[in-house]
């Protein structure tokens, strides 16, 4: 088995040059991230209830000193800021972990307590933040909690902060943006399985820590792979200026839909002059299209939005913060970065039309934008996460989609049958590999993965093609300065050398499917069906809601699950009588009658028909293979 190599003199030559370009004598983030430190976690590695650790911010000690061979020095630079962990103040009142998980979290203290600013993903991981928090500034009480967006590492870890008790009780408000709830589950369940699964490649997760491996994620260090929880939001924010006031703080809200999230918030604290910027304006080129998929990002909009953020506050703000990153303090320090991080992307999706108008695909447009100097030169501009490559192909497909316009590639073959043919056209594999070779002994990397990984897709046992294309998938690691794309790259090589990881971190947690409505519900069931194992099936399943008076009918026909809401007539085959949150035990507990009984749901009618629909449904695989077959 083929091990980790060092980097190649081609790369060595990219990083030495990457040091010349850049203005690594700057170092006024080093000092922001420092700025208000009261006290860190030592040691950091935080365990759930069996002993098993969820996060151990210190396995991240060796990004000291100067940036060695094997990594990108710029993104070096990235990690070794977002490695700084502790409990800092930001103005005074308002308080942030980070270094604990994939996200920070804040604290902003009230009259009798304290707001919780988006929990980060896992409840042991904000519990261990609550504690730090408390350790240094007293024990209150939680008396709100706000979730900026709907991604997991904003809400996870809210079960660790509080409880649905106090929740229900009305102590402990839960403000969110509106449509979060529905936004939140239909992520992380309808595409939940593909996602967390290449979100084992974006993050890295299950890749050894250190100069060969994973460094970070250039948003943070890493995923925390504890409990995901959710409690729903108890307040909706629904317009931009619309001002709640929670334990004496008082909250602006501004409403960003479309932009980092379908669903996003920035909150201005008055009475401190801070705002939240949530996910909209942090230390790095952001993602248009997160490489681990989701719905594509309004460039535009996010530019329209920052612009209204400093028609709103520009005038007076004096700390910003967000819910990943170090903070920027000072009026006009402030002004230059939201401006930038403005100007960012409204650069690449208007310079992005300008050539599609002229014919030019998104791999070609990609190839040909450079950011102007003031933004080439700017860190927090930087892609660490998101990048101008995919950023730039992220906004051809929102406009255009996956085709571009040319007729070879309309109804072009599968990967498989791609590698054979090419494999075929090259004189057999072994020629590929010499080919491949002489691509990687020359330093072009790019080449050398496109034909090699044909090569795997048509023989994936040859062994020194998987060899030569794991190699080559490190140079590229090595030489990302993209974080992300870093952590792809080495956990492909990783699976072709040692097999597959599978997914670490799944988002889909009972807690998550509690929040579906029942139309979601339903929808997560019928994605499920396996088409042509139904065709022959028909069966009719009613549905009603005690607490809601609500009724549906399930039918399965033509291999689809659709269901109405509308009065029927005659009878369903089977019907399912339950409560509201009773309910997503059809996903959870199964289709036995005997397991929706004990969940409190009652069945009468002929049950086999849930057996049926049982036995057609085809959950999703979350150790799908990605560089092979």
């Amino acid at each position: 088995m083929s091990t980790s190599k060092p980097a190649a003199p081609s790369i060595v030559q990219q990083q030495a040059e990457l040091l010349d370009r850049l203005p690594f004598s700057d170092t006024q983030d080093f000092d922001d991230a420092r700025r208000g430190l009261l006290g860190r976690r030592e040691p950091n590695a935080i365990t759930d209830a069996d002993g098993t650790v969820v996060w151990d911010n210190d396995t991240y000690d060796f990004l000291q000193g100067d940036a060695p061979d094997t990594v990108n020095p710029s993104l070096w630079r990235q990690s070794r800021l977002n490695a700084i962990q502790g409990l800092f103040e930001v103005v005074p009142g308002i308080y942030q972990v980070r270094g604990f998980d994939l996200s920070n979290v804040t604290f902003i203290e009230g009259d009798t307590g304290v707001l919780v600013l988006d929990p980060l993903v896992t409840e042991e991981t904000a519990a261990a933040a609550l504690a730090l928090y408390r350790e240094h500034r007293g024990d209150r009480p939680v008396t709100g909690v706000l979730y900026t967006h709907p991604h997991v590492d904003h809400f996870g870890g809210v079960r660790g902060i509080t409880t649905q008790e106090d929740i229900d009780a009305g102590r402990v408000p839960i403000i969110a943006p509106a449509e979060f709830t529905e936004h939140a589950a239909s992520e992380n369940v309808y595409a939940g399985t593909a996602m967390a699964r290449r979100s084992a490649y974006m993050f890295g997760a299950a890749l050894a820590r250190g100069p060969q491996g994973q460094v970070g994620t250039g948003l943070s260090q890493t995923v925390a792979t504890g409990n995901i929880t959710l409690i729903h939001p108890t307040l909706d924010i629904t317009e931009t200026g619309q001002e709640e006031i929670v334990d004496g703080v008082r909250m602006i809200f501004q409403m960003a839909p479309g932009t980092e999230a379908p669903a996003e918030f920035l909150v201005y604290f008055p009475d401190r002059k801070a705002l939240c910027a949530a996910e909209d304006a942090t230390h790095t080129l952001h993602n248009l299209l997160t490489l681990r998929g989701a719905l594509v990002r309004d460039a535009h909009a996010w530019s329209n939005y920052l612009t209204e953020t400093l028609d709103l506050w520009g005038d007076e703000v004096e700390a910003v913060f967000a819910s990943h990153h170090w903070p920027t303090w000072g009026n006009e320090r402030i002004v230059e970065f939201l401006a930038l991080q403005r100007d960012l992307y409204a650069y690449l999706h208007d310079q992005t039309l300008r050539l599609l108008n002229k014919g030019f695909t998104g791999p070609e447009i990609a190839e040909q934008i450079v950011l102007p100097p003031a933004l080439e030169n700017a860190w927090h501009a930087r892609g660490y996460y998101g990048s101008v490559s995919h950023n730039v192909k992220a906004i051809y497909q929102r406009y255009m989609g996956w085709y571009d316009g040319n007729p070879a590639h309309l109804w072009q073959h599968p990967p498989v049958e791609q590698g054979k043919r090419y494999v075929k056209l090259a004189g057999g594999v072994d020629a590929v590999v010499a080919n491949a070779q002489e691509a990687f002994d020359g330093g072009d990397f790019r080449w050398a993965a496109e034909v090699l990984s044909h090569a795997v897709f048509a023989e994936p046992d040859h062994a020194a093609a998987r060899d030569l294309l794991a190699d080559t998938l490190e140079q590229l690691g090595y030489g990302a300065e993209n974080g992300v794309w870093r952590n792809i790259y080495l956990s492909g090589a990783t699976e072709l050398r040692s097999g597959k990881f599978g997914t670490p971190t799944v988002s889909a947690s009972p807690d998550v499917i509690s929040a579906l409505t029942p139309e979601m519900l339903f929808d997560a069931i019928a994605i499920q069906v396996n088409g042509p194992e139904a065709w022959d099936e028909q069966l009719t399943i009613g549905v009603v809601l005690t607490d809601t008076d609500a009724r549906y009918r399930l039918s399965l026909a033509n291999g689809a699950l659709t269901y109405s809401s509308a009065a029927q007539s005659g009878d369903a085959d089977v019907t399912l009588t339950a409560t509201s949150r009773a309910l997503p035990a059809l996903a959870t507990g199964g289709l036995s009658a005997d397991g929706l009984a004990q969940a409190g749901i009652q069945v009468a009618g002929d049950a086999s028909v849930l057996s049926r629909l049982a036995g057609v449904l085809d959950p999703g695989d979350p150790d799908f293979s990605i560089v092979t077959p």
